[in-house]
């Protein structure tokens, strides 16, 4: 968490904790797994029609950062919040909403992430604040809330 305080307010900063750890290393895993089945791509292919080259060694590498740059993604989500918004970047869109729009911020016990619940009845899911990270993901909820609740007084 990165807290920075001004002379008008405090923001808050979340980033998931596990997941970053758990995806780094499995992308690091897969480059060198696939790194490691290129050097097995030589010589005639299975059916003897055709032979394995350089390009296709370089292929699989690639294939393997690809899927690196995959896994990778997961460590995107992110959450920044003050006295006036919430900005909320998950795996896959974005969201920058004032508090007024916020009706509560959720963490239900069964839940894998935190939830803004909106005003319109819609949910906005906060993957930065994961069930797998514990009492840092309490934090933060708590961190929300009590932000949440000084801009809506």
């Amino acid at each position: 968490m990165v807290v920075v305080t001004t002379p008008t307010h405090e923001a808050v900063e979340y980033r998931p904790r596990r997941i970053r750890w758990v995806a780094g290393v499995s992308a690091a895993a897969v480059v060198i797994l696939f790194t490691a089945l290129s050097f097995g791509l030589h010589g005639a292919t299975g059916d003897g029609m055709g032979q394995f080259e350089r390009g296709d060694q370089t292929a699989m590498v690639g294939l393997g950062v690809l899927a690196a740059l995959g896994i990778l993604a997961f460590t995107r989500p992110r959450i920044w919040a003050d006295a006036d918004h919430v900005r909320v970047r998950n795996v896959v869109g974005n969201f920058d909403l004032p508090w007024s729009a916020v009706r509560a911020v959720r963490f239900d016990r069964n839940s894998a992430w935190a939830m803004l619940e909106l005003h319109n009845d819609e949910t906005v899911p906060v993957h930065a604040l994961q069930a797998a990270d514990k009492e840092y993901a309490v934090e933060g909820v708590r961190a929300l809330r009590a932000l949440h609740s000084a801009s809506s007084s």
